[in-house]
C-alpha cells in the first residue's frame, strides 16, 4: 500500500505516519519542514515532501512535483483553527480579515486544490480512498462558537460528498473523520490504556483514530464507510 499523508510533522499527523507504516510499503509525508523524530515500520519507505500551505498554489505545485506517481490513498489531515480557538477568550469579532483568510485557504482552498491534482494518482489503485479528517465542530449542533474553523471543516463534508459522486464511477472511497477533542500529548509508543486516562474520558487516544483509519483501509471492494463521528466518551456535546 502506497499511502500519502498531508500534514504529517506531528500529533494526529505523526501518529498516522507511524501507525499506517505497519501496512504501507511507502508513505509520503507532507509537511512544512520535514521532522527528524518520525520513523517508519521496517519494510516502510518514508519520504517528505516540504511545502507551505498556507500558499496553496506554489505549494501545490511543489507537491505535484514529488509526489507519487502511483497512490492507494490519500488521508488529509491538515487544519489549523483561530488563536484563540477552545478557551474563553475566543472572541469572532476580534478575528483579523488576514488571519480569517488564510484559515480558508489552508483548510479548503489547499484542500480542493491538492486534491484535484492528486487524485488521478489513485484511480488506478485497486481501491483507491480518500480520508478527510474533520471535526465535529463542523457538524450542526456541536456547542462550539469558533466561526472560522467550524466552517471550513464543514466544508470537509461537501467536499467528500461532490468527490463520491464524481468519481463514484471509478469506485473511489470517500470519508470524514468528525473527531473530538484528542489526546495529542501521549504518541503511539506511550500504551493506549495509558493514553486513555488523560482527561479521564474527554480526550481520544490518538491510537483509537489510527486503529480506525486502519480498519477503513482494509475494508473490501465492495464498501467504503461514508463518514465516522468519533466524540470523546465524555463529551457532553454528543
Amino acid at each position: 500500500m502506497r499511502v500519502m499523508v498531508v500534514g504529517a510533522s506531528k500529533g494526529l499527523g505523526k501518529a498516522f505516519v507511524e501507525g499506517l507504516s505497519q501496512d504501507a510499503a511507502l508513505i509520503a509525508g507532507v509537511a512544512r519542514r520535514a521532522p527528524l523524530d518520525i520513523s517508519a515500520s521496517p519494510g516502510c519507505e518514508l519520504r517528505w515532501i516540504e511545502a507551505d500551505l498556507s500558499r496553496p498554489e506554489a505549494a501545490v505545485e511543489q507537491i505535484a512535483a514529488q509526489a507519487p506517481e502511483a497512490l492507494d490513498a490519500i488521508l488529509y489531515n491538515l487544519g489549523v483553527w483561530e488563536e484563540h480557538a477552545f478557551t474563553e477568550g475566543y472572541d469572532f469579532l476580534a478575528d483579523s480579515p488576514t488571519a480569517i483568510a488564510r484559515m480558508v485557504d489552508i483548510n479548503v482552498t489547499a484542500t480542493i486544490l491538492l486534491l484535484q491534482r492528486l487524485i488521478p494518482r489513485v484511480l488506478g489503485a485497486r481501491k483507491p480512498q480518500i480520508i478527510l479528517t474533520g471535526s465535529t465542530s463542523g457538524l450542526a449542533g456541536s456547542g462550539r462558537p469558533e466561526v472560522t474553523f467550524a466552517a471550513s471543516k464543514h466544508a470537509l463534508r461537501g467536499i467528500a460528498d461532490a468527490l463520491r459522486e464524481s468519481f463514484r464511477a471509478r469506485r473511489l472511497a470517500v470519508t470524514c473523520l468528525q473527531l473530538g477533542y484528542l489526546n495529542t500529548d501521549d504518541g503511539l509508543e506511550v500504551p493506549r490504556e495509558t493514553a486513555s486516562l488523560r482527561g479521564e474520558g474527554s480526550l481520544i487516544p490518538m491510537h483509537d483514530v489510527v486503529a480506525m483509519t486502519r480498519t477503513l483501509l482494509h475494508l473490501s471492494d465492495a464498501s467504503f464507510v461514508r463518514e465516522i463521528v468519533m466524540p470523546a466518551l465524555m463529551d457532553e456535546r454528543f
